[in-house]
Formats: structure tokens, C-alpha cells, sequence
């Protein structure tokens, strides 16, 4: 039995509906999965509905853009309450700073006589939670690029003329904001971070997790980050960082994590929830 916990659906900047990510699941024989979409919930019910039927756990998530020390990391909200005010709350704020952000890069993009318009980004994103890939997706419709590698390398990454930098939350802000929520804050592909230094830090804050199995992780960076989260006695977690076809070949069922981890980290809610009873 294995589980991927780290999957996007249309609800941010996947291709997959709900539907089609619970069906690819299934087919590829997956115990569980968890939708991780940016800065939203929003397709956490759907997903669970699919999921039902197709005889899949599910696991309501969602992904953050942090920041610490100057370091840029996303965090795993893990469990999160979908319903929670708060929670929903800040998501709506993260939500509107994209849209700002869609309006600033597509500003950018006119300034140096790229012609595409707001409107046709935020058509093909259908979703509260835009980003990078929707402006590129929408350069590849409009015709001004040939494919999506193209509007990053021209357009969208650091230091080309339409990026725009991402709003970060604390990285300690945003732990706080997952456990308010009921949820388990995991470090996703530390790998790419390069950050492994300001980890215990994140510890001594509350993280509860490191992703150690990633798409873009080598077997030697899973062992290590599997030695590191032992070394602190946190969750191990693992996931494809499926965006559906957006990046080609969709990578869904490519990270194999063992369901005993999934096990592990709902061990580890339910000791959170009952020492907050305790403590009430």
C-alpha cells in the first residue's frame, strides 16, 4: 500500500479536476492521497467525494509559500480543518495578493509589447488561487510563446522582465496557522530548499515533518532528509508535486510512499489533539 501527499488539482495551478486526479489514483492502485493546491482548500471536498467511491483515503491539505531568514520554503498543512475561519481567512488574503500579482506580471508583459490581457489569465486559471503557470499557459494560447518552457525562460522566471516576486508568509506564522487549523506542518522537497540549516530552528517552532521522498530528490537526498527528520523526531512524508499535464508526463503515482508512513502521521494528530484537550 502506498499513498502520494503531494498532488495540485485546477484549483491552483493543476490540470487535473478533482475527479480525474481521484480516478488517476486508483488506476495506478493508491491507498491515499492528499490534494496540496497553493494558498487554498477549496478542492479538498471534491477530492474526498471522488475518493469515496473509488476506495482511496484522503487527506484534506494545502500548500504555503514561507519565508525565513530570508529563505524562501513551502510548508505542508497536513490535516487541516477545511472549514477553520481563521485559516480561511488568511487564504483569502493570500488569494487576492495572487491576483494582484497576475495583474502586475501581465502589467510587466505589456511594457515590453506583449500584448495579453489580465482577463485571459485569470480564464484559464477558473480559480482564486492564480499563478506563474496560468500567465504562461495564457502566452502559449495567445500565441506570443511556443510552449511553457519557453514563457518561463523568456518571461516568468527570476530576473526575466514579467516576474514578479511571491508574497511569503513567516515560515513561523505559517506552522502556527497550520496547527491552529488542526494540521501537521511539513517542510516540502527540503531538497530544493538548500535550507537545511535553518531546519532546526523550524524544530524548536513546531514544524512536524519533512518531505524526504520528492519527484526531485536522488535517493542520496531522500536518505539524508530521512536521517535528519529521525534526528528530530518528525514526520516523514513523500509526494509526486503532480500538476497534472501542465509540466507534460504527469507525475501522480511516481513517489511511492509507504503507507506506514501515512499511519505515523495520523499517529501524530491525534497525540497533538490530545494534548491540547489536555490543556484546555
Amino acid at each position: 500500500m502506498f499513498a502520494d501527499l503531494h498532488l495540485h488539482t485546477i484549483f491552483s495551478d493543476g490540470t487535473y479536476t478533482p475527479e480525474e486526479l481521484a480516478g488517476r489514483a486508483r488506476q495506478l492502485g493508491l491507498a491515499a492521497i492528499a490534494v496540496t493546491d497553493h494558498d487554498t482548500v477549496e478542492g479538498c471536498d471534491r477530492t474526498s467525494a471522488a475518493c469515496q467511491p473509488a476506495g482511496l483515503e484522503f487527506i484534506p491539505a494545502t500548500e504555503l509559500t514561507a519565508e525565513f531568514d530570508d529563505n524562501e520554503l513551502h510548508l505542508l498543512g497536513y490535516f487541516v480543518d477545511t472549514r477553520n475561519p481563521r485559516l480561511l481567512a488568511e487564504m483569502a488574503n493570500f488569494q487576492k495578493v495572487r491576483q494582484n500579482r497576475i495583474h502586475e506580471m501581465v502589467a510587466r508583459l505589456n511594457q515590453h509589447n506583449i500584448p495579453l490581457q489580465a482577463d485571459a489569465v485569470f480564464a484559464i486559471a477558473n480559480c482564486r488561487s492564480p499563478g506563474r503557470p496560468h500567465v504562461g499557459r495564457a502566452l502559449v494560447t495567445g500565441g506570443f510563446c511556443a510552449n511553457l518552457d519557453e514563457a518561463f525562460e523568456r518571461f516568468l522566471k527570476k530576473n526575466r522582465p514579467a516576474w514578479v516576486p511571491k508574497f511569503k508568509i513567516s515560515a513561523l506564522d505559517a506552522i502556527a496557522l497550520i496547527h491552529q487549523a488542526g494540521g501537521l506542518a511539513v517542510m516540502a522537497h527540503p531538497g530544493l530548499n538548500r535550507t537545511d540549516k535553518i531546519i532546526p530552528d523550524l524544530v524548536s517552532a513546531g514544524l512536524d515533518g519533512l518531505e524526504c521522498f520528492h519527484t526531485k530528490h536522488t535517493p542520496s537526498t531522500s536518505e539524508h532528509y530521512v536521517r535528519m527528520a529521525k534526528e528530530f523526531n518528525l514526520a516523514i512524508t513523500g509526494g509526486s508535486d503532480c500538476h497534472g499535464l501542465s509540466k507534460g508526463k504527469p507525475l501522480i503515482g511516481t513517489v511511492k510512499l509507504p503507507y506506514e508512513y501515512v499511519e505515523k502521521l495520523k499517529g501524530k494528530v491525534a497525540n497533538r489533539k490530545s494534548v491540547e484537550a489536555l490543556n484546555r
